[in-house]
């Protein structure tokens, strides 16, 4: 991708349109599956995905993430919607959930995000990427019995993530497997260099390839014993007659619930899980910008909240910034948050119009573009890197793989932390930075003094601190007492340099000899150059 990003909506259109397609086609199956997961009428995922593209796209400051209903709230909405009795008294929850976030917002909450060590991060996002690619492996075999979008270990029908490998041998399709295989090729195909200098392949995007492609071999496989697809195996988006018929399909919420205390103690669940798993998702999100820019996160908790209160008022499931669409849309090349809005606008056209022909397509189709999101999330390479940090990153990032793939995100997330803290406690990394304000004398350089210890529980501050740098001013940060800089603050800085050259800042980063510290030699082999 080029790093030469201009800001501006025609400067980036052609990067974020194409972009916006490839997560249209992952969101569609998603919102449907976990609808279904959910226990939820399956339009109600839909019109979570468009508020999630659309309203909070709108709101939201982060450039690249995209919201919609999460996999991770499946299991909560499922057991309150039989709880409370009727889907529309839930509703009457989820629009409370929404003004929480609200409150959260602006009780700048969202400085939470800033306290996960970068190696629980990126654990989560390579637990994410197995994940998927363990999901994705039955429907591209053909075996269809566990909705999309679910990402638990432990499944509602008693099976699991392993035991579903075990039972799609007795499902093999042919027409799946040859879907799939002809998807992956394309896909491959697409990602050599050869082909990107090709004008029109950059235009037309590889996974839009795969799904014109599924669509053509479905239209062929018809009338064939072994080849056809059964209707479990194609996306089945609600189909209407008409426009009123669309919009007959909306549910609003019961308000004579809003005294029933049930309501309140759901809409506090929804409200503290969607945020954490916004938050989270946020900070993974901005590690995969290539321009490293920083989400204002209190922002994006009241952009949430806005959207959970208009999902919740025409019928949608909850909304948190998602990963899998987020990593979808950082892959394609997406740049601003654009691509996230036309998303919500092409899932809010083709359900009114156009479902018959969504209706067409393969899941399996859909599993080789997912098998390339998750690939690139859990990239060999990075597990090397990881391991080259040392046994204070790696043990956490493993943890939280593990974590995720044997239980589920949050348990997962959760337990690296808990991990993470106990290396930063076992080594007593405590020592803060210096940085006076009050000292500092306008028209010369900002100075910042690191201190002996520094670690990822200085990332806030540092963060803070670093963005409130004025523009166009030259910065010193001073490195002479630290005997160790955490790599998660290195990180920081690094990015910062990226971030600066579009302020005008000049960044000297001295008394720190790298030929003398090892850990910075290994965080320049992990992250190579920022420019």
């Amino acid at each position: 991708m080029n790093k030469d990003f201009k800001p501006g909506f025609l400067e980036n259109l052609k990067y974020d349109a194409p972009a916006s397609l490839v997560v249209f086609l992952v969101a569609v199956p998603l919102c449907l599956g976990i609808a279904l997961a959910s226990g939820a009428p399956l339009f109600a995922g839909i019109i979570a995905g468009i508020v999630g593209g659309i309203v909070v796209g709108s709101l939201s400051g982060s450039p690249l993430g995209v919201s919609g209903p999460a996999a991770g709230l499946a299991v909560i909405v499922l057991s309150a919607i039989q709880e409370l009795g009727a889907f529309d008294i839930f509703l009457v929850a989820v629009v409370l959930a929404g003004l929480i976030q609200i409150g959260l917002g602006y009780a700048k909450a969202g400085i939470i995000a800033y306290y996960f060590p970068s190696s629980v991060i990126k654990g989560m996002l390579s637990g994410i990427g197995i994940i998927i690619i363990l999901k994705q492996i039955p429907h591209a075999f053909g075996y269809d019995g566990n909705p999309e979008g679910e990402i638990a270990f432990l499944q509602p029908d008693g099976q699991n993530t392993f035991s579903e490998l075990v039972n799609m041998l007795d499902f093999f399709s042919p027409g799946a497997i040859t879907v799939t295989l002809i998807g992956l090729g394309i896909l491959i195909l697409w990602e050599q260099k050869f082909m990107k200098k090709i004008r029109l392949f950059e235009l037309i995007q590889g996974p839009l390839v795969v799904v014109i492609v599924g669509i053509i071999l479905n239209l062929i496989f018809r009338g064939t014993e072994n080849f056809a697809f059964a209707a479990n195996q194609v996306v089945s988006l609600p189909v209407s007659d008409s426009i009123a018929g669309f919009f007959g399909q909306f549910t609003f919420p019961d308000f004579s619930a809003i005294t029933n205390p049930e309501v309140y103690i759901t809409a506090a669940t929804i409200a503290v899980v969607a945020s954490l798993e916004t938050l989270l998702c946020v900070e993974a999100t901005d590690k995969l910008d290539p321009y490293k820019r920083v989400t204002p996160t209190n922002q994006e908790l009241r952009a949430q909240g806005v959207g959970n209160l208009i999902s919740g008022l025409i019928g949608g499931l909850p909304i948190t910034q998602v990963i899998v669409r987020s990593s979808a849309n950082i892959q394609s090349g997406g740049r601003t948050k654009t691509s996230a809005i036309i998303h919500g606008f092409l899932l809010l056209f083709t359900v009114m119009l156009i479902p018959n022909i969504l209706n067409l397509i393969p899941l399996a189709s859909l599993a080789a573009i997912l098998f390339l999101v998750g690939y690139k999330l859990a990239k060999p390479a990075l597990f090397k890197q990881m391991y080259k940090q040392g046994s204070s990153h790696f043990v956490p990032f493993m943890v939280t793989i593990l974590g995720i793939v044997f239980t589920d995100l949050l348990i997962g997330i959760g337990l690296g932390l808990l991990v993470a803290v106990s290396f930063v406690l076992y080594n007593n990394y405590k020592s803060p930075y210096f940085f006076d304000p009050e000292k500092h004398e306008d028209g010369k350089p900002v100075l910042l003094e690191l201190s002996e210890e520094v670690t990822f529980l200085n990332k806030a501050s540092m963060l803070q601190t670093l963005n409130h740098i004025p523009n166009g001013t030259d910065l010193i940060i001073d490195a002479s007492r630290s005997s160790n800089i955490d790599l998660d603050v290195l990180e920081i800085i690094e990015d910062f340099k990226v971030q600066a050259k579009h302020r005008n800042i000049t960044v000297r980063f001295e008394n720190y000899n790298p030929e003398e510290k090892d850990h910075v030699k290994d965080l320049q082999n992990t992250i190579g150059p920022r420019n």
